[in-house]
């Protein structure tokens, strides 16, 4: 009998259960798999509650009462990605369970998602395509991003590479945050550190990089985007509930704000009543800016690594598995 049990939950890993079956069966673990629609709520999580030593687990609900329900037995929350948000550490903490996750792992990807949709609305190809496939024939005015001044708040791994590419298009750059940034960072990219409401006022393109904390929860609010300049393009890429969606609604509808584009959201997926889905000059994504092959397998596997830790399960082949099962 498997010595350990293991609720897999996480969205993107799910697809390959097959294929990663043969390497936890290798380490003595037995998959449990839920039915998952983008994430376990705690109610869901609670139906399994006492019945697994581990967990591979996306954005699923572990609350206070989750996780001290399953505890004691549960002893690691291996993250697959890098946000946290979702996860109660001081109640894990104080239960004794371990939380994992993988650090800089979409850095890449969530960059390049960046510049694409500032590619878009400044050359403002997706608007220019729908008209001439509807048979009008009119040049819609763009711009080149070398005239435009880039925000990026949160000045982290991938706000930095944001920053870096954006540099390479010979943007004005802005950035905020609420640690110092090393000055070689600022110096090398050429980037103005300034507070929120400067980076408000001036900035074309918003981008929204930071963490989800309590310092950052609707950081973007009807206060704030009160201060954008008109035409302006929020950008975000992080977590739904930095954004305060009533708000940026309103700016939006309101011409005050003259775009934006949001992989992610403040309840996923997308209510299909949400105002959003009817802008033209939004444009939408299901959280799906981390999408790579190359970094989706790296965290499978630093994933299961995560785990193997946690459980405290020796793994002195994981490379020769890992060589042996990567795709």
């Amino acid at each position: 009998m498997p010595t350990y049990k293991i609720l897999l939950s996480a969205p993107y890993m799910l697809p390959f259960v097959e294929h990663f079956r043969p390497v936890f069966a290798h380490y003595d673990c037995e998959l449990i798999i839920p039915e998952v629609n983008e994430r376990l709520e705690a109610p869901e999580i609670l139906r399994y509650a006492g019945q697994f030593d581990g967990t591979v687990c996306g954005d699923d609900r572990y609350t206070p009462e989750v996780i001290q329900q399953c505890a004691p037995r549960l002893k690691v929350i291996s993250k697959w990605g890098t946000g946290i948000d979702s996860i109660n550490q001081q109640a894990a903490a104080e239960s004794g369970v371990k939380v994992c996750r993988t650090t800089n792992a979409f850095t890449v990807p969530v960059s390049d998602s960046v510049m694409a949709y500032m590619l878009a609305f400044a050359r403002r190809q997706p608007w220019m395509d729908r008209e001439v496939k509807s048979g009008r024939w009119e040049k819609l005015p763009g711009r080149a991003l070398s005239e435009c001044v880039l925000g990026v708040i949160g000045v982290g791994n991938i706000g930095r590479e944001v920053l870096r590419k954006g540099r390479a298009f010979g943007m004005t750059l802005l950035g905020n945050d609420i640690v110092s940034i090393p000055r070689e960072v600022t110096t090398t990219h050429q980037v103005e550190m300034v507070s929120l409401e400067e980076l408000m006022k001036r900035a074309d393109f918003i981008s929204v990089n930071c963490d989800l904390n309590p310092t950052s929860f609707h950081i973007i609010n009807s206060d704030t985007l009160a201060l954008v300049k008109p035409g302006a393009i929020l950008i975000n890429t992080a977590r739904g509930p930095l954004v305060e969606e009533p708000a940026l609604v309103q700016a939006l509808q309101s011409g005050r704000l003259g775009g934006a584009a949001l992989d992610v959201f403040e309840h996923e997926p997308l209510p299909e009543d949400s105002p959003l889905r009817g802008m033209d000059n939004v444009m939408l994504a299901p959280h799906n800016s981390n999408s790579s092959p190359t970094a989706w397998e790296h965290v499978h596997w630093n994933t299961i690594l995560n785990l193997l830790d946690g459980l405290e399960i020796p793994h002195p082949d994981f490379e020769e598995i890992r060589q042996k099962y990567s795709r």
